[in-house]
C-alpha cells in the first residue's frame, strides 16, 4: 500500500500561529544547495524568486525538495500573473505564492482564479501527475486544494497603492507583499526606497490589509526599515537575499586583504 500523506503548512498557516513578524530570505541563486543552507539558517520563510532570478521549473522543484526537511516555509514568486505559469508552479508542489505586479482587483481576482480548480477558478486538473497531490497520495486533494495554498499579491506600483483597498477585499487573496523598490520607481524616486512618500505608501498598504483582516508583508533589506515595518504591523518581511549576502561578504573579505588594508603599496611587492 502507498503511504498516505498530508499537505505541508503554507504561509497562511505559519502566519496564523505566529506571535511575531516572520523574517524571510530571498533565494535567487537557482541552487538547491544554497537553498538548503538558507533553509537551515533559522529564517521563518524562504522566498524562491522566479521573476528576477534564473530559476526554472526543474530547479524550483529541486529547491522545494532540498528545503522540505527544514522548519521553514518556502514561498515562490512566478515571473508573471499568468494562469499557465501558476498552474505549473502549483503542480510542482508550490503552496505559497507571491504574484507580482498586481495593480487592481481584477488582476488580483485573476491570480486567485489561476490557483483554484473549477468551478471557482481555472486551474487545470492534473493531480494524478503532480507533486502537489503527491501523485494522488494526499486524500481528497482536489476538494482540499484551496486550503493548502496561500495567495499573496504584490503591491509594487503607485496604481496598486491607490487600489489597495479593493485588492485586499478580493475574495481568495490571503494578503499582500509590498515591493518598495518598484514602488519607488513608479513614484518617480527610483532607488529611494526610504523616501517619505514611499514609506507612506507602504504604511498605507499595510494598514489597508490589516483593516481587511488580511496579511501584509514587505521587502526591506535595510535592517532599520525592516524593524520599523515590523513595528508598524507587517506580518512577514523579506530581510535579505542569498546573492546579496554573498556579494557583500566576498567584497568585505577581499577588501580586508587588499594592499591598502595590509599597509602595502604595489611597489613593495
Amino acid at each position: 500500500m502507498p503511504f498516505r500523506v498530508e499537505p505541508d503548512p503554507s504561509l497562511k498557516d505559519a502566519l496564523k500561529d505566529a506571535d511575531h513578524s516572520l523574517a524571510g530570505i530571498w533565494v535567487c541563486s537557482a541552487s538547491p544547495l544554497v537553498a538548503e543552507i538558507c533553509a537551515g539558517a533559522g529564517f521563518d520563510w524562504l522566498f524562491i524568486d522566479g521573476e528576477h532570478s534564473p530559476n526554472d521549473l526543474q530547479n524550483i522543484l529541486a529547491q522545494l525538495q532540498a528545503v522540505r526537511s527544514y522548519p521553514v516555509v518556502p514561498v515562490v514568486r512566478p515571473a508573471v500573473n499568468d494562469p499557465v505559469t501558476i498552474k505549473q508552479f502549483l503542480d510542482l508542489g508550490v503552496q505559497s505564492l507571491i504574484i507580482p505586479m498586481v495593480n487592481d482587483a481584477e488582476q488580483a481576482a485573476a491570480a486567485v482564479a489561476a490557483c483554484q480548480y473549477p468551478p471557482k477558478g481555472v486551474r487545470g486538473v492534473g493531480s494524478a501527475l503532480a507533486r502537489s497531490a503527491r501523485w494522488n497520495r494526499i486524500p481528497d486533494y482536489l476538494a482540499r486544494a484551496d486550503e493548502t495554498i496561500t495567495i499573496m499579491v504584490q503591491i509594487e506600483a503607485d496604481e496598486a497603492v491607490r487600489n489597495v483597498e479593493d485588492i485586499v477585499a478580493t475574495e481568495g487573496v490571503d494578503g499582500i507583499f509590498i515591493g518598495p523598490s518598484d514602488l519607488a520607481a513608479s513614484m518617480g524616486v527610483i532607488g529611494q526606497q526610504s523616501h517619505p512618500d514611499v514609506v507612506a505608501a507602504v504604511l498605507k498598504s499595510i494598514n489597508a490589509a490589516k483593516a481587511a483582516g488580511k496579511y501584509a508583508g514587505v521587502n526591506a533589506f535595510d535592517q532599520k526599515s525592516a524593524r520599523e515595518y515590523m513595528a508598524a504591523g507587517a506580518d512577514f518581511v523579506g530581510v535579505g537575499a542569498d546573492v546579496a549576502l554573498l556579494a557583500r561578504s566576498t567584497e568585505a573579505l577581499a577588501a580586508s586583504f587588499s594592499s591598502e588594508a595590509q599597509g602595502a603599496t604595489p611597489d613593495s611587492y
